[in-house]
C-alpha cells in the first residue's frame, strides 16, 4: 500500500510540474512577435503575395508601458499592419484595451475572439487575450464588406492560436 501511494505522489507531482511549465511557457512571447502571424497566412488569408514583415518597435502607449511590435505586410496596393503588446498582467491589459478602445470612437464587439476585440470606426480589428493585446489595420479599405471583415477575423484566430 505505501508504494503505491509513494507512486501516485510521484505521479502527481509529475502532471502538476508539467502543466505549471506549460502554463509558463504559454505565457512567454516569442523571440520575433512577427512570427505570431507568417507572410504565407497573410497572403493566403487576403488573397494576393504579401512580403515578408518590416519590423519595428511599436512606441510605449503611456509613460511606464511596455513597447510593443509593429509588423508591416506590404503587397502591390496593399499594406496590412498587425502591432502586438505583451503587457506584464492580464489587468494591466484589461485596462489598458478599456482605455484605448475609448479612443477610436464607438467600438464595434466582435465575440469570439480572445478574451475581448472590437472593431474601430477605421475597421481596425482589436484583440486582447490575458496579458496580449494585438491590432490588425488592412489598408487601403475603401469598402468594409463582410468578407474584408471574415478575413480580419481569420487572421486574429491564427493570431490567437499561436499564443
Amino acid at each position: 500500500m505505501t508504494r503505491f501511494s509513494k507512486l501516485r505522489l510521484i505521479a502527481a507531482t509529475f502532471v502538476v510540474t508539467a502543466c505549471a511549465l506549460h502554463q509558463a511557457k504559454a505565457t512567454e512571447p516569442p523571440a520575433d512577435l512577427c512570427s505570431l502571424l507568417p507572410a504565407a497566412e497573410v497572403s493566403k488569408a487576403l488573397g494576393r503575395t504579401y512580403d515578408a514583415p518590416q519590423k519595428s518597435v511599436a512606441p510605449r502607449p503611456l509613460p511606464n508601458t511596455a513597447t510593443g511590435t509593429d509588423c508591416n505586410y506590404l503587397a502591390k496596393g496593399s499594406k496590412l499592419w498587425f502591432r502586438v503588446y505583451f503587457d506584464p498582467s492580464a489587468s494591466v491589459a484589461t485596462d489598458l484595451f478599456s482605455r484605448f478602445s475609448k479612443l477610436y470612437g464607438t467600438p464595434t464587439p466582435v465575440a469570439g475572439l480572445g478574451d475581448e476585440a472590437y472593431f474601430d470606426q477605421s475597421h481596425g480589428l482589436h484583440v486582447r487575450k490575458g496579458r496580449v493585446r494585438f491590432y490588425l489595420n488592412l489598408d487601403p479599405i475603401d469598402n468594409f464588406t463582410p468578407t474584408i471583415e471574415k478575413q480580419l477575423k481569420d487572421l486574429a484566430g491564427d493570431v490567437l492560436g499561436r499564443l
